[in-house]
């Protein structure tokens, strides 16, 4: 890493108006000294990141090394003399200078140690090593190919929008939907849970567990018993851009901050508040925990899709069809030979009332930390600790206490248990997704009942109702020639991408919970965010 100033790890590979200041100007917070000019904090003599920083603006007598940072600023204009370092032979060269251009305000060692000899560490986490890769090693499913050319983009989103890389060991995976059938075909459905249970009974899994799926955003939730948990875990990735320290924080997707800062340590305080009242920091032996989670309302992050995609839609479709159908009607009135036009029009003018309620039905107002909900579901890591040898059931009952002590910040997922061996107990499970469809949920995802299944298997399928599917693939989506075109959509790509996504995230599990640093998992969180970037159907 080359800066003016200085890069400390949590900013490096970022783009942001604070990094920027920091690599201009250093570790200023405003105050001046005696001389009128800047304080500066010195970020060096703490800094243990694995990338070699050069920098300079703070002039020294002579090149300064201490940790894996190098200041070559040995003032030329002072004086001093003109210092380069050879790279990657790290070597130092200087040149004296020839005269005296300006008189120091102040001296040059400004408070500095000088001439250290510390050996500067070779990197753990080469960028450009990780860009030309094409595999990353896992425990749990081998040598992963995330391919090279996807990887720069996969950088470049997480830098500009992504969290500190601290706070990012994991993001989730996708989740791929049921094969449609013939079967489902005729019952006027794209999707049905009869397509996941035949799916996981020829791979030889027979107890399954059925979780509601929440209309929302899939949200990450890092959280941390106390200030003193998250320095000593964290680091200086917990502190905000005021310089207080933050019990945790709260990401998209695709590593986004979710919150303001104001938003964030609110809700992240509250977490904490709630893991202590339900008992999980000490039955767990942690003090710090990270959640899978859906956070509602949707419309708190759709909102801008919902105004300008769906909405927009909407309302330009029903006006156009109904005057449609009005003037339709009209014209055969008239005795004009119109066929069945006005049912016809009429008919999508229904379809399309029908997409708008769909819709609809997940738009809440959120205008305070107090209106958003987390409905977690799994408990990915702890200090020490990932719990992949458990069962989705004991994830659901460790984490339902939340939603107890503090029932406005944790909400509950409903679930049913169907062993595929009983026909009796596959049927009440089916009764109970059209029960939640036919009141407007989304629908359901079904997961073997282990955590980790066989590999090769799916972790879970997404069974999705056929209002929220009018959403998804538009509002006539169910009329006979659309849905045995759908019949066609290739799931094999999705579901490669769905096994690959789950497999990095459990190695960058495993690493943040056996103490590593960043450049130790944050890899393998690029790349899920690596194999996003390539085209998929995105209705899937």
């Amino acid at each position: 890493m080359v800066a003016h100033a200085g890069l400390p790890e949590r900013y490096q590979g970022r783009a942001s108006a604070r990094v920027r200041s920091f690599a201009l100007y250093g570790d200023v917070d405003g105050s001046l000294d005696e001389a009128g000019l800047p304080l500066r904090r010195d970020w060096a003599a703490d800094y243990a990141g694995s990338a070699l920083v050069v920098y300079g603006h703070t002039p020294v007598a002579e090149a300064r090394q201490i940790g894996n940072t190098i200041n070559i600023d040995t003032g030329a204009v002072f004086g001093g003399s003109l210092t380069a370092l050879r790279y990657p032979e790290r070597q130092i060269v200087s040149v004296p200078a020839e005269a005296t251009y300006a008189e120091p305000p102040r001296s040059m060692l400004s408070g500095l140690s000088q001439g250290g000899t510390a050996p500067v560490a070779e990197p753990s986490f080469d960028l450009a090593t990780f860009l030309q890769d094409e595999s990353l090693e896992t425990r749990f499913g081998g040598r992963i190919r995330v391919p090279a050319s996807s990887r720069p983009e996969a950088v470049s989103v997480y830098s500009m929008h992504g969290v500190d890389p601290s706070l990012c060991a994991y993001l989730p995976p996708t989740m791929s939907p049921v094969a449609t059938s013939p079967q489902a075909l005729e019952l006027g459905l794209l999707e049905h849970p009869a397509q996941a249970f035949d799916y996981f009974r020829k791979e030889g899994i027979s107890q399954t567990i059925c979780e509601e799926k929440h209309m929302g955003s899939r949200a990450v939730l890092l959280v941390c018993r106390d200030e003193a948990a998250a320095q000593r875990r964290f680091g200086e990735a917990t502190r905000d851009a005021q310089g207080a320290i933050t019990l945790g924080t709260v990401y998209t997707r695709t590593g986004q901050r979710f919150f303001s800062p104001d938003w964030e340590r609110d809700i992240v305080s509250r977490a904490a508040q709630a893991a202590a009242a339900a008992d999980l920091w000490e039955s767990l032996q942690t003090d710090w925990l990270l959640l899978d989670t859906e956070l509602l309302p949707w419309s708190m992050k759709a909102e801008d899709l919902i105004r300008e995609q769906y909405a927009a839609v909407g309302a330009a479709g029903l006006a156009g069809l109904q005057a449609g159908a009005e003037a339709a009607a009209q014209a055969r009135a008239r005795g004009l030979a119109v066929a069945d036009l006005p049912e016809r029009t009429q008919a999508r003018a229904e379809d399309l009332s029908r997409y708008r309620e769909a819709y609809r039905r997940y738009v809440r107002r959120s205008a305070s930390p107090q209106d958003v909900q987390f409905r977690p579901f799994h408990l990915l890591a702890a200090e020490g600790q990932t719990f992949f040898g458990q069962t989705h059931l004991w994830h659901l009952q460790t984490l339902a206490p939340l939603g107890q002590v503090d029932p406005q910040l944790f909400g509950k997922t409903a679930y049913q248990l169907a062993d595929l061996s009983d026909p009796p107990s596959v049927d009440a499970a089916t009764e109970w997704w059209r029960t939640l469809t036919v009141q407007g949920g989304e629908g359901m995802v079904v997961k073997p009942l282990d955590f980790l299944p066989p590999r090769g298997v799916q972790p879970a399928l997404k069974v999705r109702g056929p209002e929220y599917l009018r959403i998804i693939y538009g509002p006539e989506y169910l009329r006979p020639e659309h849905l045995s075109r759908l019949l066609e959509r290739s799931l094999k790509g999705k579901r490669l991408r769905a096994l690959q996504e789950f497999r990095l995230g459990l190695e960058g599990l495993e690493r943040l919970a056996a103490g590593g640093s960043w450049p130790s998992y944050h890899p393998y969180a690029l790349g899920v965010l690596a194999l996003e970037q390539g085209h998929m159907d995105a209705r899937l």
